[in-house]
């Protein structure tokens, strides 16, 4: 097993040149699956933070219920409407334009708000089962998967789950092994990169540990899990590799997390102010 330390250092040695040249095809075409009636904010805050960590192309695709709500919201990210039920969360019927979209992506991310329903869980089966680019399960598409490791063990894309430990619970985590045995089994088993949330962030995937000591307390606010989901799907995006764009996405949450508390300190702190804090971070 090798153990590593997030740094400065590693994330300059991964972030992408910018050449003069580029365009926004360069950057990465990211699609999102987020939010629902009552969860707008998850969506918005993951695709602000993909933005503000150099996505090129950002597709938002949300139930049809509150696709005016977040078309109105960001002018950037490309806000698509998808087929929803009675209770304004994500519908089986979205499940074909979801795919439609798929192949031209570098980067999906599936979870920031959608709520719990069976439906989800179908969303989540036929993405695992389409996608070539990677996935990051967050939030509510963890959810989902509860009990269905095999499910996971198979998908046919490079898979990457980000638990606080509540979800890795969830998902079949045992957290009396330790925080770091936890998450190299799960790993193991998931044959996934797992990103378990805390202090200490720890990322693997089940043959190399990085841990992350930025972040502090400020942080622990609604709203945080999903700019760090965004920034991830960014960075994928991007064309890092799945366990390195984990842990650099780790480190530049925690030290945006650590630059807004020594400008203002941490009990104001606000996962907007995270996002406004990336661009500094990555210039």
């Amino acid at each position: 097993m090798e153990i590593r330390n997030t740094s400065r250092e590693l994330v300059d040695a991964l972030l992408p040149v910018r050449e003069r040249e580029s365009h926004k095809g360069d950057f990465g075409r990211i699609l999102l699956l987020c939010g629902s009636v009552g969860y707008t904010g998850a969506a918005a805050l993951a695709a602000r933070a993909a933005l503000r960590s150099g996505a090129g192309l950002i597709f938002l695709g949300v139930p049809e219920r509150v696709y005016p709500i977040l078309a109105a919201k960001l002018d950037e990210p490309m806000v698509f409407p998808l087929p929803d039920g009675s209770s304004g969360q994500l519908s089986r019927q979205a499940i074909p334009e979801i795919q439609q979209h798929l192949p031209s992506c570098d980067a999906c991310l599936i979870g920031p708000g959608l709520g719990r329903s069976p439906d989800i869980w179908e969303i989540v089966h036929s993405v695992l089962d389409r996608a070539a680019c990677p996935v990051i399960l967050d939030a509510d598409g963890l959810n989902a998967a509860a009990g269905h490791i095999d499910i996971l063990r198979g998908a046919g894309c490079p898979l990457l789950l980000t638990p606080h430990e509540g979800e890795f619970a969830r998902l079949g985590g045992d957290l009396s092994l330790g925080r770091e045995a936890s998450a190299i089994r799960l790993a193991e088993e998931s044959g996934a990169i797992v990103l378990l949330k805390g202090h200490t962030t720890l990322v693997t995937d089940g043959q190399t540990v990085y841990r992350n000591r930025t972040g502090n307390p400020g942080m622990a606010t609604g709203g945080s899990g999903d700019v760090l989901a965004g920034l991830l799907a960014s960075l994928l995006g991007q064309g890092l590799a799945p366990l390195e764009a984990a842990a650099a996405a780790a480190w530049l949450h925690g030290s945006a997390g650590d630059a807004v508390a020594a400008g203002w300190g941490e009990y104001g702190l606000t996962p907007g102010d995270l996002i406004e804090a990336l661009p500094r971070l990555l210039k």
